[in-house]
C-alpha cells in the first residue's frame, strides 16, 4: 500500500480542515457566550445636595453634586465670600457639576406686568461668572417663584417675555461655558411651562446652543408626560434628573420603574449625566445609583 503521510495535497487537506474546526469551536463558543453589555447610558451619577455632604456621598456612590445657587454661587454677596466657598470646593472629594434654585430673590420676576429682566440678567451675571470659576456646566432654571403667572397674565404674554429673556441670556451663558437647562415644573408647584413639550419650544424659540432643556423624570411623571413626549423633546435635551413620582423619593425606594424612559434616552444616543433630586437615607441614596446603573443597563 502506498504511503500517504507526506503526501503535501493530503497535508494540505488536513492543515486546512484543522483551521477550519477550530474557527468553527471559536465562532461557537462566541455565539455561546452571553452578548456584551450595553455602554453605559449616563456619563456620571450625583446628586442634588450641600458640599458638606461631599465626602459622605462620594462613598456612596456619587460622582458630582448639583448645589444651589443662593447657597454656593451666593450672588448677592461679595466675591470675597464666595472666595471661601471655591476653597470649600477645592478640597471636596467631589465637583458641583449644576447649581439650581436659580432666582430666589422675591424682587426677581421673569414675566408679568412687574418682569425686570435687566435685574435678572445682572444676577444671572453673577451666577454664571461664579459656576465657571467653580468648573460647572448647569444651571437649572426652575425658579418657580419668578416665573410664575399672576393677576391673570396670559401664557402666551409670558412666553414672549420668557423667550426674550432667554435669547439675552445665551450670549451672557456663552460668555462664561455655561449651559442654562429650562426645567418644567409640576403644576402644584408653579402654573407657568408643566409639560416638557412646553418647555421644549420655548428652549427651541431662544435659539440660542447655551439655553436647553432639562428631562426632570419627577416631573415628567407628575404630569403624565409619557416617554413619546420625552422623545419629541430630544433634540435639546443636555441634562437629567430623576426621583420617583409617588412621593419624591430616590430611585429603589417605591420601585418605580424608569426603563421606559431610560430606553428614549439610549436611542437618542444620550451621553450626559443624571442627578438625584430626591428624598432617601444615606442607605437608599446608595442603593439608587445601583437601581438607576441596573434599570439602564437593562435597556
Amino acid at each position: 500500500m502506498k504511503n500517504t503521510s507526506n503526501d503535501p495535497t493530503r497535508r494540505r487537506f488536513l492543515k486546512s480542515g484543522a483551521l477550519w474546526a477550530g474557527a468553527a469551536s471559536l465562532a461557537s463558543r462566541v455565539l455561546a457566550a452571553d452578548p456584551p453589555p450595553a455602554p453605559k447610558l449616563f456619563s456620571a451619577m450625583g446628586t442634588a445636595a450641600s458640599l458638606d455632604r461631599a465626602a459622605v456621598l462620594k462613598d456612596l456612590g456619587a460622582e458630582f453634586l448639583t448645589e444651589s445657587v443662593g447657597n454656593f454661587l451666593v450672588p448677592d454677596q461679595a466675591d470675597e465670600v464666595f472666595a471661601g466657598k471655591l476653597a470649600k470646593l477645592a478640597a471636596s472629594p467631589l465637583r458641583i457639576l449644576a447649581c439650581n434654585s436659580f432666582i430666589r430673590p422675591a424682587h426677581l420676576r421673569c414675566v408679568g406686568a412687574e418682569a425686570n429682566h435687566d435685574q435678572v440678567l445682572a444676577w444671572a451675571e453673577t451666577a454664571f461668572r461664579r459656576l465657571k470659576q467653580a468648573q460647572g456646566k448647569f444651571i437649572v432654571f426652575g425658579s418657580s417663584g419668578a416665573r410664575a403667572l399672576r393677576n391673570g397674565w396670559t401664557k402666551d404674554k409670558a412666553d414672549v417675555q420668557f423667550v426674550d429673556l432667554l435669547k439675552r441670556m445665551g450670549p451672557l451663558a456663552a460668555k462664561h461655558d455655561v449651559t442654562v437647562v429650562v426645567e418644567q415644573l409640576q403644576q402644584s408647584e408653579c402654573n407657568y411651562i408643566n409639560h416638557i413639550g412646553e418647555a421644549a419650544k420655548i428652549v427651541r424659540q431662544a435659539a440660542h446652543p447655551n439655553i436647553r432643556l432639562l428631562a426632570d423624570l419627577f416631573h415628567i411623571a407628575r404630569m403624565g408626560d409619557t416617554p413619546a413626549d420625552l422623545k419629541e423633546a430630544m433634540d435639546v435635551v443636555v441634562h437629567v434628573e430623576i426621583a420617583e413620582k409617588a412621593e419624591r423619593s430616590v430611585p429603589g425606594v417605591r420601585g418605580d420603574d424608569f426603563r421606559p424612559y431610560f430606553r428614549v434616552l439610549r436611542a437618542a444616543n444620550y451621553q450626559g449625566a443624571i442627578s438625584l433630586e430626591g428624598k432617601g437615607t444615606d442607605e437608599q441614596i446608595g442603593k439608587a445609583f445601583q437601581e438607576i446603573a441596573k434599570q439602564a443597563a437593562e435597556v
